[in-house]
């Protein structure tokens, strides 16, 4: 129980920066489409973010995984062998961003007509500079989760967010306002130097990039100890080890990008009276932004369990720990799936009038980021085997689907079919891993529940959307109740696991009944 309450502790605390911060994130979504009211506006951020993640993915190549497996075979802290892992994973991630970098500075002016984007070079640079910090401080990062300081990376995190949130305000709101000279118009020939109205959007990238920049002096000590080392045995082995793992969360970023760079070119003009391709693409990419609640949850998760299981991969018990865990992050999952769908009424409100039209796929957005964290939960068993190729199989298998269920269903179905690909290879990839897992990992997951979970849930929410409520006012209290229906079942259900900590929690002794 004690190394199920430390997974659970560092979980909470991990899931402090990324929940705060993908609510402060969140936070820009109705600033964002309040400021930019036309969907088609927001479009090219939608679409070079996506460019991001895969970037991002390749940049890194897996080494965060590697030395997470490798600084883990050195329990101590400051020992010699794990700052050499160090330095090797991090130089290496330097040479290949650096490259890649320079690269696209220099070819920006052909990725901007290639994209379609022209008069954005300035936006694509941006792209480029943020996605190269970022891969840069994922080694840092990935130490501190090692070494096991998460407020030293909670404290990171949380401050570059709110500085890229303070950006996006003093950008899209306080500069413009004093340059149309609503207020403070004493600071206008100040506000001129640094302002521009014709960048527009572009700012968003801006802050970002302002914000990721504040790593640097953040994460200062998480860099101590680094001198530019690349030993080619070394290299060799985390490349071995890493390589399969890049090629797995490049298929996965694919999978999950691909929507948002095909929605844009497959949909027919038309499809939407009144709106442009970009403009769905601006509503699709904001309505996604509401499944983040889902997303923080995986997050927060990973963050905390890649450094937990690769410690307790010696151990025994590790299979059955693994089931129990995720037994209970499917729990968490689905009630943040049932509150989220039950309450878009609400949850609608913080996005603009015109965004509104494609709430109806975030219920599905949402279960297919579901059956994706299950995916990570139980994928632990080829890392753990040092089978890393088995999750680029999967993930291929994952990409393939989503890549041909969009270019099939995005004519006929619009946004609605991005959201149906996705769902469809998430399952697909979760139901491969538990297979091929079984033959060679086996983990004894309690199917019969997890499946009793996901159809009663789904029922429910297909339910209450076969009701719509008009009145705001009957609505929010009914589906509030459902929610809390919701929540008695599953702790009648679960009460025999629940119980034994009820009591400890009230001070009474119990007689401990295993968990299921």
């Amino acid at each position: 129980m004690s190394t199920f309450k430390k997974l659970a502790g560092d979980t909470a605390l991990y899931g402090i920066s990324t929940i705060l911060g993908r609510m402060l994130n969140f936070v820009l979504v109705p600033l964002q489409t309040y400021v930019f009211p036309r969907p088609g506006e927001l479009a090219s951020n939608v679409e070079l973010y996506s460019y991001v993640a895969v970037l991002l993915t390749i940049y890194t190549l897996g080494l965060e995984t590697a030395f997470f497996r490798f600084a883990a075979r050195n329990k101590s802290q400051h020992s010699d062998e794990r700052q050499q892992v160090f330095n090797d994973t991090l130089s290496l991630v330097l040479v290949v961003t650096g490259v890649f970098t320079v690269s696209i500075i220099l070819l920006t002016p052909q990725l901007s007509i290639w994209l379609n984007y022209p008069g954005q070079q300035t936006f694509i640079i941006w792209a480029a500079l943020i996605v190269a910090i970022d891969a840069i401080v994922a080694i840092p990062f990935a130490r501190l989760r090692v070494e096991n300081k998460p407020r030293q990376f909670v404290r990171a995190k949380i401050i570059s967010i709110v500085l890229v949130v303070a950006l996006n305000i003093f950008f899209l709101i306080v500069c413009r306002d004093i340059y149309a000279g609503k207020y403070l118009t004493a600071f206008q020939p100040l506000i001129r130097l640094i302002y521009n109205p014709a960048i527009g959007p572009g700012y968003i990238f801006l802050a970002n990039l302002l914000g990721n920049v504040a790593y640097f002096i953040l994460l200062r000590d998480a860099f101590l100890g680094y001198h530019f080392r690349i030993d080619r045995t070394q290299v060799s082995v985390l490349v071995a080890y890493a390589f399969p793992i890049m090629l797995t969360g490049l298929a996965g970023v694919i999978n999950n990008m691909t929507d948002r760079t095909f929605l844009r070119h497959y949909l027919p003009e038309g499809f939407y009276p009144g709106l442009t391709s970009a403009d769905a693409l601006g509503i699709y990419g904001n309505c996604y932004k509401l499944s983040v609640f889902m997303a923080l949850a995986i997050q927060s998760f990973k963050f905390a369990a890649d450094p937990f299981f690769f410690s307790q991969a010696e151990d025994k018990n590790a299979p059955d720990l693994l089931a129990r865990v995720t037994k209970w992050f499917l729990i968490v999952c689905l009630f943040i799936w049932v509150g989220v769908s039950l309450n878009l009424d609400i949850i609608g409100l913080l996005v603009s009038k015109r965004y509104r039209s494609g709430l109806d796929i975030v219920p599905l957005l949402l279960l297919a980021n579901l059956f994706l964290g299950v995916y990570y939960n139980i994928a632990f068993w080829f890392k753990l085997s040092d089978k890393t190729g088995f999750g680029t199989l999967i993930t291929i298998v994952g990409a393939v689907i989503t890549v041909v269920g969009n270019i099939l269903l995005i004519p006929r179905l619009g946004y609605l079919g991005c959201a149906v690909a996705f769902l469809t290879s998430s399952f697909v990839m979760m139901a491969l891993c538990y297979v091929l897992g079984e033959k060679y990992y086996p983990v004894p997951y309690d199917l019969r529940s997890a499946a009793g979970y996901v159809v009663g849930s789904g029922l429910l929410i297909w339910a209450s959307f076969q009701f719509p409520i008009a009145n705001l006012w009957v609505a929010v209290p009914v589906h509030l109740a459902l929610f809390g229906l919701f929540t008695a079942a599953v702790l009648h259900v679960e009460h025999d696991t629940l119980r034994p900590l009820l009591m400890r929690f009230r001070g009474r002794p119990t007689k401990v009944v295993s968990p299921r």
